[in-house]
């Protein structure tokens, strides 16, 4: 995790400009650099550290001698740099992952080297001897990036927008300040001047389609066929697969553990495979919720189960209440079930931070949208309906779970890591027929749950426990955090102050009073990006005003009964 920031053709000077690329300074406690680029003195990079692969050369913009003329600064991790080294048997001169976008580009150009990383990454490259600039995305966007383009050709790039809108410009009109789309790659002429030319945007990866990279990474197991115990066996495979190149890191590993299916087959397997490659410490898992809350009981009986050193975070609803505003200028976002969402998440990570060495954080992101796991996916109309929506929620993560994924947890320099949202393992998942993927019997995710059956990975009533709403599950039997939330809202918005919300708010306006008191935060911080949020998240196929599952009649949440 670290935070990248760069200019090209800045109308402003440069000194006046870098304060900006301290907004994301969360981003990279380690270390901070800022460095010009020889021969366009209205350019610049600015990097933010948090060093997690070869502490000595890991600084960035990284440059090597064999390509004195290519800089990069990028944030993510390539989880198959070794295996393209060797393959191609590149020299290296780092140890540093993102080394191989120097080599694979000089080797194959953009498009095939975005196309072969296996990992989760923005980046910035700079070609000074063909004047070029390239930025691009990973297929999901885990990891963050926002372009800046004035008419004029001055283009900023930073890893959240709070390091852009502050930014200088010639232009009479603020511009505007985009997230750039995953899976893609955009190319720009650099002028002698420094100013730029978009020529190129085209997508290097879409999540249906099996990753060129799996080509250097024979899984000798794998079947071939649809027999459902070849299709289980392949999930079992791939999803292994995806935790243990993900324990790439020199800092210490834990794990999110919500007590609820995905977070808990994540930490079961990541606990089996640390064993396995003798990792000298054992795996922290951390839970955040009330003391009588349904999930930091499903937990801990996961944790006891597995065998992790676990963490418990209590959480009042006083505490969520007070953290809202600053977890809204983190996220830069106003959708409801987002900002809902990312308290826990937020203050989670801030203990993680304050009271422990662990850094490198995996999570179960990304499993919900891939297999199926809302409560809505009940009432799908077909089984290709379903599935069209799932590539919809997957292709749209960027903008909602994978946004509050990376901005809590990066607020506090931790790293996250989703190895749900493997390329290879969601290609494969998404491959297979359509009625394999719904939910069966009455229980979302069947297919996934099957999988893991009879393995005692993680105890039975956890396989087989139904979803709980974040907001929901982490809080008390007496009242949730949802139910707290509305009186605290209730008692700061008044009904008048809804009547006009269309008058304040003329776009994507609010309909209750919790999304106005939200709204209103944001657009304290950020006035007039609306745009940053291009909708609500919502369920589908039911009629919903609120999108959270227990407003749902098919939402029945567990009290005692952990069962299926």
């Amino acid at each position: 995790m670290c935070g990248i920031w760069a200019l090209f053709g800045s109308d402003e000077c440069l000194a006046v400009q870098c304060t900006n690329a301290m907004k994301i300074a969360h981003r990279g406690p380690d270390a901070f650099r800022f460095e010009n680029v020889n021969g366009f003195t209205n350019c610049c990079f600015g990097f933010h550290r948090l060093a997690i692969v070869d502490q000595l050369y890991g600084m960035q913009p990284l440059r090597v001698k064999k390509f004195p003329y290519l800089w990069l600064c990028y944030n993510g991790e390539i989880y198959n740099h070794i295996r393209l080294k060797n393959k191609f048997e590149f020299e290296y001169q780092t140890k540093v992952d993102g080394e191989i976008l120097l080599h694979l580009y000089d080797r194959f150009g953009i498009k095939e080297m975005a196309s072969m990383l296996d990992g989760v990454f923005a980046f910035i490259l700079l070609d000074t001897a063909n004047r070029k600039v390239f930025i691009g995305r990973d297929t999901y966007g885990v990891r963050p990036l926002f372009r800046l383009l004035t008419d004029n050709g001055f283009l900023a790039v930073c890893s959240e927008a709070k390091g852009l809108v502050d930014i200088k410009t010639s232009m009479s009109t603020p511009a505007k300040i985009t997230a750039f789309l995953p899976g893609h790659f955009e190319v720009f002429d650099l002028k002698l001047t420094g100013k730029v030319q978009s020529v190129q945007m085209d997508c290097f990866h879409c999540c249906t389609e099996e990753p060129k990279h799996a080509a250097y990474n024979k899984l000798e197991s794998l079947g071939t066929g649809l027999e459902l115990e070849t299709v289980k066996s392949n999930i079992r495979i791939l999803f292994e697969d995806a935790v243990k190149k993900r324990l790439m890191a020199h800092r210490r590993i834990g794990c999110l553990l919500s007590g609820g299916l995905d977070s808990s087959l994540v930490a079961a397997t990541l606990v089996k495979l640390a064993k396995e490659e003798q990792l000298q410490y054992p795996i922290q898992t951390f839970s955040i919720g009330a003391e009588d809350s349904p999930d930091v009981a499903a937990a801990r009986k996961v944790a006891a189960h597995i065998g992790s050193e676990h963490h418990e975070v209590n959480f009042t609803p006083e505490e969520g209440i007070r953290a809202l505003e600053d977890v809204i200028i983190h996220l830069e976002s106003y959708d409801i079930t987002t900002v809902r969402a990312s308290v826990g998440m937020y203050l989670i990570s801030k203990y993680i931070r304050e009271k422990t060495d662990s850094v490198v954080i995996f999570s179960g992101e990304g499993s919900d949208e891939l297999t199926q796991g809302y409560i809505y996916f009940h009432k799908a109309p077909s089984p290709k309906a379903a599935a069209e929506d799932s590539v919809r929620l997957l292709k749209e993560l960027y903008l909602f779970d994978v946004l509050r994924a990376d901005r809590t947890t990066a607020a506090h320099g931790l790293e996250l890591r989703v190895p749900f949202l493997d390329h290879r393992f969601t290609a494969y998942y998404l491959s297979l027929p359509e009625e394999m993927r719904v939910p069966k019997d009455g229980v979302e995710k069947h297919l996934l749950r099957e999988s893991f059956k009879g393995l005692n990975l993680i105890p039975d009533e956890i396989l087989w426990r139904r979803k709980e709403a974040f907001s929901d599950g982490m809080t008390s039997m007496k009242k949730s955090w949802y139910t707290s939330l509305q009186e605290h809202v209730e008692s700061v918005v008044n009904d008048s102050q809804l009547e006009a919300a269309k008058t304040w708010f003329p776009s994507k306006t609010p309909t209750t009073k919790e999304g106005y008191f939200i709204r209103q935060i944001f657009e304290k911080h950020y006035p007039g990006r609306c745009e940053w949020t291009p909708h609500y998240w919502m369920p589908r196929w039911i009629k919903a005003t609120d999108p959270s599952a227990r407003t749902l009649s098919i939402y029945k949440p567990d009290k005692d009964q952990l069962s299926h």
